[in-house]
This record gives structure tokens, sequence and C-alpha cells, in this order.
């Protein structure tokens, strides 16, 4: 098979393909075949009827129509493989000879990624929050702990904001006591807007063995009548906590004094702000970039972003055991305002991966050999084959291309960031490469100060 390809107008090229006679001889031997399993020949078996008789009884311009029908597919697909043709829609295929016999020809005209430069990519900035934590969230940080660990004392005073009441309250509708709204002895956080903002104005100023009766708007609005609450309080509890000292640090962390432990979360909180603020640059550089691109992006690579982060949503909603039109139900989204959001973030997927292909020309960044060795062998680790055998495949199914593209897109991306002036909200110059997050000595990366019990459950 012979093929050229010929640049046109619209974003399009011509793929000329040409496959001699003997090549296509054994199309037509395959059409035969496929025939054969569907025409009754008296005296033969189905699918065994040999060609020279079907071409007898049917003729010998059914196989090949058949094979032109068959086969000119994966000509074309070859075609594109060989040529490196990046489509991004179907092909228009018109056969110009070989119909009846002989050396069969086509052209195919298609669309493809249209190939742009980008200006100004070279002097972007990205402004993200500061890496290091301040001491107010480090002494923050410790407040958590100190709530987690702290107790309830009865005091004898009026209550008060942050303070714990027990209470025996009663709530109606219409002079209709409502069961959900009725306990006794419940301990509650004056503060906490727990039930309606109206109990915690009425309980703060109340001392043990207060009542009070009040009424308070409805939560799901005006159009349900008001509510009326009988309260009374039987004690209030203050929360007592411990002192930051060498003692308390010994008792909730696995430090034995509070610098230690205060040391300790200082590193611990400042790798995982820098993950978060490397993950934060590239997006950011993302943003930036789906701006300097202003060219107007063809509809099938918009609809084909579309399409791919349609399946996506529908595969990770399908292992929940939703599909999308119950998401969309249950999340009370609409659907004409998901597609319209959809269509958004495709056309800034596609503009970004544009302006990346782009760079990658423009900085002659390219897949190197032993980038590829790289990708085979972390291919074949993830699907536990040796890298030589996934190596063969993913050539031989033309994947090569694409491949080499992705890691000429990821290295633009890792040299943007290298060259991007970063600076945080103070004004102060940041450096990618110092957003490295080191590895704790298992080689595990630093994981974020545990939060207590109370804000894992929120």
């Amino acid at each position: 098979m012979k093929s050229t390809v010929e640049a046109l107008e619209g974003n399009k090229v011509k793929l000329s393909v040409e496959v001699d006679e003997q090549e296509f001889e054994s199309a037509v031997n395959a059409a035969f075949k496929k025939i054969a399993r569907d025409v009754r020949i008296p005296g033969f078996r189905p699918g065994k009827a040999p060609r020279r008789v079907l071409e007898s009884h049917i003729g010998a311009g059914a196989g090949r129509a058949q094979a032109l029908n068959d086969a000119l597919p994966e000509y074309y697909s070859d075609a594109v493989v060989a040529n490196e043709v990046d489509v991004i829609a179907p092909p228009e295929i018109e056969i110009t000879d070989g119909q009846e016999s002989g050396t069969v020809k086509f052209d195919a005209i298609v669309e493809v990624r249209p190939v742009i430069t980008v200006s100004g990519y070279a002097n972007l900035s990205v402004e993200i929050p500061t890496p290091t934590p301040s001491d107010e969230e480090i002494d923050a940080q410790l407040e958590r702990f100190r709530n987690q660990y702290g107790d309830l004392e009865v005091v004898e005073r009026a209550a008060d904001s942050g303070d714990y009441v027990t209470i025996d309250i009663e709530g109606s509708q219409n002079d209709e006591v409502l069961e959900g709204l009725v306990a006794s002895a419940y301990l509650y956080e004056v503060g906490s807007a727990g039930i309606v903002p109206e109990l915690d104005e009425q309980l703060v100023g109340a001392a043990a063995g207060d009542t009070r009766s009040f009424d308070a708007p409805h939560p799901n609005g005006d159009d349900e009548d008001p509510l009326h609450f009988e309260v009374t309080i039987t004690e209030v509890k203050a929360k007592v906590l411990p002192e930051l000292n060498d003692e308390f640090a010994a008792q909730a962390s696995e430090f034995e004094t509070m610098a230690a432990w205060r040391d300790d979360l200082v590193t611990r909180m400042t790798e995982v702000r820098k993950a978060q603020s490397q993950m934060m640059v590239r997006e950011k550089i993302g943003e930036a970039l789906a701006e300097l691109v202003t060219d107007e992006l063809p509809e099938p690579l918009v609809a084909a972003e579309m399409n791919e982060r349609l399946q996506d949503m529908a595969m990770r909603l399908q292992a929940q055991g939703l599909s999308l039109e119950q998401w969309l139900q249950f999340s009370g989204t609409d659907t004409e305002q998901f597609l319209d959001d959809l269509k958004t973030t495709a056309e800034r997927s596609a503009r970004v991966d544009l302006a990346l292909r782009a760079i990658a020309l423009a900085e002659s960044i390219e897949a190197l050999e032993e980038d590829l060795d790289l990708e085979f062998e972390a291919v074949a680790a993830r699907v536990q084959q040796d890298s030589d055998v996934v190596r063969t495949q993913l050539i031989d199914a033309g994947h090569l291309p694409a491949l080499k593209t992705d890691i000429s897109k990821r290295k633009a991306l890792d040299w943007l960031t290298e060259t991007v002036t970063i600076t945080d909200e103070a004004g102060n110059s940041i450096v990618f490469a110092d957003l490295a997050v080191a590895d704790d000595e298992d080689g595990d990366t630093v994981p974020e100060t545990p939060a207590s019990e109370e804000d894992e459950t929120e």
C-alpha cells in the first residue's frame, strides 16, 4: 500500500491511498469467505462453497464490492498511522479507481488537529498562597487538638457562646408538639446554631434553673408556620482546655516537648502546602495558556473532548451504581446547564492542549528515547507485562505518535513550571523546585497533620 498526504484549506488534508491488485486480492478472498456464510449453494455446507463457485452464482463483482466496503477503513487507518495524521473527525472517502478491477485507489479528506502558534508564554506569572504556614495557622491547629482533649466542667454562672448547656426542650407548631423537637437532658453547644439561631440567642445569659419560651421562624421558610419552643436550662458547662505545655504534647502527640511537636506541625503542614502549591501552579498555568489561544476551535475537537469527559464521568458513576441521568436528577442539575458547563470545560482543555503542543514545537521539546523507555516500563508495571512486549504492542497498534505527543506536552508543562514567575500573595518570589515534597524515612510523602475526630466527621 502506498499513501501520500496533501494539505488542504480549512484545516483539512487529503490522504491519497493506493493498494495494488495483488494486495487487494487477499481482501477479496476474505470477502468471499464472509459471503459464503450467508449464501446457500446446493451441495455445499454454509461457509464451505469455494470462491469460483460463488463467482459463478453471484458474480465476481459481489466479492470486490464487499472487499471495498470491509477493507477500505483498515487501509485508511494504516495510512493515517503511516503518515502520522492527527485526525479529529471522520473522513470523506472517495474511490477514484479499481472499483471493477486492478489497483484500488481512493482519497480520504479529513479534518486534522490545527497546529497553532502562541506568544507570551515565556512571560507568564502566577500567584499562589504562601506554602509556609503562619504562626496563627499553627496555633489554630494546636487549638483543634486542645478542643479535642478538653473537658466539660459545671460552672455556677450564666451561659455564654461556646459553653455547653443541658436542656429540656419541646418544640411545637400550631400547638401541636413535634416529636423531632422534643428532648430531655440534651447537651447543646451554645452558638452552634444546631437547631434554630433563636435558641442560641435565648441561651446566652441563661443560668441553671432558667426557662425560655419563644417563637422562631420555621427553617423551611415563610411557607411554614412558625415554631414555638419551651426550654429549661438544667446545667451550664464550660469547656476547660489543657495547657499547651510539654505534658499535653506527650499526651496528645508522639513528642515529649511542645517545641518538638510544633516543629513537626510546621514541617507537615509545609509539605502539604507544597504539594497543593505544585498542583495550583500547574492549574494556573493552564488557565493562562487557555487565554493565550485566541484561535477558533474546530467543533469536532471540542465535541471529542466533551465525549471523552462524558464517558469518564459515566464510568465513575457506574462504579457507584448510578447512571448519568440519575446523577443529574439526584443532584438537581439542569441538563442544559450541565452540557453548557461541560462544553466550557472541554473548550478550555482543548485550548491548553493546543498551547502545550505549540510550545513543545517552538521550544524543540521532544520525547527522547529514554522518555519512551520510562513510559513503556510504567505501562508494563501497570499491566504486569514485559516492557519489550508493551513496546511492541503499542507500536504495532499505532499508538507511538500519540505517546510521543503526550510526553512532549508533559515536558512542555514541566518547562513552563521552571520558567514562569511564581509569587505568593505577599509578592515573595517562589521557585517551583522549592515546592518539591520531601519523603519520610519509608519513602512516603509526609501527610497532613491528622484532624480531630470532630473535624473528620464534618
